[in-house]
C-alpha cells in the first residue's frame, strides 16, 4: 500500500504503518495536551497504541484463519481508520469465508473478557482529555474491544459482518449476486450513518460513511470482475465501432478530435498496417500539450507496447495484460483488428 512502510514482520505476515497513522498519533497528543498537559498526552497516545495493538490482533485473526485454508497474507498495513490484513484471495467457499470474517471480531471480544475479567469496565474516562489516567486503560481498552467487535459486525463492507452478510448469502445464491445484495445493504447503512452524523453535529461519522460506501461498491465490482474473467472473452468485453487516431496526427490535431468526439481516450492505429499501437487519454494529451508543443506527433504522448490477443482470449488473460500495458488489441479470425479493451471499456462493461 502506498504511503506505507514495514516495522517488522510477526508470523509470518509484515506489519506495515501507514503515513497518515503517524498523523493520527500526533493529532491525539496534541488535543489531549491542550486539554490536560503532558501527562493527558502521555496517556492518550499510549491509549491509541494500545487501542491498535488490539486492531492488529484483530488482523491477525483473519490472518491466520485464513492461512489455515492455504490463504497467504503477506501483509497487514495499519491505518488511522483500523487495520487492512492483505489476503492473496478471498475464500470461494461460503463457510471458509464466515470463518475468516468472523475470526477477527472474535479475537476482540477474548481480549474484553480477559480484561473485563482482570480490571472490569469503565465508561467514565475521557480519552483525548485530561481524564484519563494510566490505571484507566485496561478498563477503557476492554470497553473499547466491545464496541470493536460489535461495529465490525455491523452487515456493511468493508467490516467483517458485511462478509459474513455475503457469504451467507452466497450459500442459497450465486457469489455475485449475494455481494451485490450485500453491498447494497452496506451502502444504504452508510447513507444512515452519514445522516446521523450531520444530525448530531459530527464529522467523524460521514466521513467513515463515504469510506463505507465507496467500499461496498469497490467489493461489488471486484467480484463482478472476477466471475466475469472466469466466464468472458476479449470479444464479449472488447470496443468495437471505436473512432481511432492515426500516428500522424499532431497534438493540436489530436485536441480537436477529443473536443469534437468527447471521449477520454483513443486507440492510435499505424497508417500503414492498420494496427493498433498506442492508447492517446485526454488527461496525457493535455498533462504534455504546452510542454510538447501544438505541433508535436501525439507519438511523443501516446502510451506504448498494446499486446495482440483474439477475440476468443480468455478475459482472464486480459486483464493479466492490462497489468503492464495500457490496452490490449484484439483480433478476429483473419486477423484483422475488431477492437481493442482498456481499464476503461472494463469498467464500462462492469457498469452495465
Amino acid at each position: 500500500m502506498r504511503w506505507s512502510f514495514p516495522i517488522g514482520r510477526l508470523l509470518g505476515s509484515e506489519l506495515r504503518v501507514h503515513a497518515t497513522f503517524l498523523i493520527l498519533l500526533a493529532y491525539v497528543g496534541g488535543s489531549a495536551y491542550s486539554f490536560g498537559g503532558l501527562d493527558a498526552a502521555l496517556v492518550n497516545v499510549a491509549y491509541v497504541l494500545a487501542l491498535f495493538a488490539c486492531v492488529i490482533a484483530h488482523e491477525y485473526g483473519h490472518a491466520l484463519t485464513a492461512r489455515r485454508f492455504g490463504i497467504p497474507t503477506p501483509d497487514i498495513t495499519l491505518l488511522p481508520i483500523g487495520g487492512v490484513a492483505r489476503l492473496m484471495r478471498i475464500p470461494e467457499k461460503p463457510g471458509q469465508e464466515v470463518l475468516v470474517a468472523l475470526a477477527g471480531p472474535a479475537v476482540n471480544v477474548v481480549i474484553f473478557f480477559v480484561l473485563w475479567i482482570t480490571a472490569g469496565l469503565s465508561f467514565e474516562a475521557a480519552p483525548l482529555t485530561g481524564g484519563m489516567t494510566f490505571a484507566d486503560l485496561p478498563r477503557e481498552l476492554a470497553t473499547l474491544n466491545l464496541i470493536l467487535a460489535a461495529f465490525n459486525m455491523i452487515p456493511a463492507f468493508p467490516m467483517d459482518g458485511g462478509r459474513v452478510l455475503r457469504a451467507t448469502l452466497a450459500m442459497v445464491t450465486d457469489r455475485v449476486k449475494a455481494t451485490r445484495i450485500a453491498a447494497g445493504v452496506g451502502q444504504v447503512l452508510a447513507v444512515g450513518f452519514g445522516i446521523y452524523g450531520f444530525y448530531i453535529g459530527s464529522f467523524i461519522y460521514p466521513i467513515i460513511a463515504v469510506f463505507i460506501f465507496m467500499a461496498a461498491r469497490a467489493e461489488a465490482r471486484d467480484v463482478r470482475l472476477r466471475a466475469m474473467a472466469k466466464t468472458e472473452t476479449a470479444g464479449n468485453v472488447m470496443a468495437t465501432g471505436f473512432k481511432a487516431l492515426g500516428t500522424s496526427l499532431t497534438l493540436e490535431q489530436a485536441r480537436e478530435a477529443f473536443d469534437r468526439e468527447r471521449v477520454a481516450e483513443f486507440p492510435v492505429v499505424d497508417s500503414a498496417s492498420r494496427r493498433i499501437t498506442g492508447l492517446l487519454a485526454r488527461k496525457q494529451l493535455d498533462d504534455q500539450y504546452h510542454t510538447l508543443g501544438a505541433q508535436a506527433p501525439i507519438t511523443r504522448v501516446m502510451a506504448t507496447n498494446v499486446p495482440v490477443v483474439q477475440d476468443g482470449t480468455p478475459l482472464a488473460h486480459v486483464l493479466r495484460l492490462l497489468n503492464s500495458a495500457p490496452a490490449v488489441a484484439v483480433t478476429d479470425a483473419t486477423g484483422e483488428v475488431a477492437g481493442y479493451i482498456s481499464h476503461r471499456t472494463v469498467m464500462d462493461r462492469l457498469g452495465r
